[in-house]
């Protein structure tokens, strides 16, 4: 990996909660820049290749601002022709969910029930019982977990069967080249965006520790196996964005 995580792994989700509330109005933004403007077509093609039917339910975890919803609910809109499908996110982070809620408090989903937030761990989602949803999604948000086993087993449990894990996250650059362009980006651009947006250079340096702690995308497959779920065929994992995002796709057995 390019850089390790120096810290506790039992602080990692208060340090990470405390870093999110300072930046979360700019967040979105700031991602935005940073990914010259793909990161939307991204999160479209993340939820295309999903290809959800008619009528699911999704949990979607670490999504508060609520990009992924917005794309399933609209997806299953113009796709499926589907008013009924709804998606429930958690989010660790008060203010970041506070953003999500703001910008779909005037939609026609809201209006009609098909979005809703909660703040929770997704080391143990208490209030989401078993086997309660189709799609469990998750993106740029696994690698701030501190025990991602844990979060899988949470996965695992609250899918119904055949229901799909969805986990978009930083891919491990190999080739040299793109590995230097990949290690200035992380590095040098993003925190220089992140002091130029927010004033705080030091809370992107710490993004960019945790998002350089996730797993190579191989150890990462392996761990969905262990956890129980199916893996599509091939490699398990999709690379996007010019190899720096992967997609992870898992079912769990019927």
């Amino acid at each position: 990996m390019l850089y390790g995580d120096t810290i506790p792994i039992d602080s990692k989700e208060e340090i990470m909660d405390r870093i999110y509330c300072k930046i979360a109005d700019r967040y979105d933004i700031t991602v935005e820049i940073t990914t010259f403007g793909l990161n939307k077509l991204l999160k479209r093609r993340f939820v295309r290749l999903m290809s959800p039917i008619a009528g699911l339910k999704m949990l979607d975890v670490a999504g508060g601002t609520g990009q992924i919803a917005r794309n399933y609910l609209a997806y299953q809109d113009t796709v499926n022709n589907d008013t009924s499908s709804s998606v429930h996110v958690v989010d660790l982070n008060e203010q970041m969910l506070r953003v999500g809620k703001h910008r779909f408090a005037s939609t026609q989903w809201a209006r009609d029930g098909r979005i809703s937030f909660a703040q929770g761990s997704a080391e143990n989602l208490v209030d989401i019982a078993d086997n309660s949803f189709d799609i469990y999604s998750i993106s740029a948000g696994m690698h701030n977990i501190p025990h991602m086993e844990l979060a899988l087993s949470e996965v695992y449990r609250v899918l119904k069967p055949g229901g799909l894990f969805a986990c978009l996250d930083y891919d491990r650059v190999e080739t040299p080249i793109a590995k230097q362009i990949n290690r200035w980006h992380i590095k040098t651009f993003a925190p220089a965006i992140g002091q130029l947006l927010v004033g705080d250079r030091p809370s992107y340096e710490r993004l960019v520790r945790s998002v350089m702690s996730f797993p190579h995308q191989r150890d990462f497959v392996k761990a969905i196996s262990q956890a129980g779920f199916i893996l599509p065929p091939g490699k398990g994992y999709k690379s996007m964005l010019c190899d720096n995002m992967v997609a992870f796709y898992g079912t769990k057995p019927e």
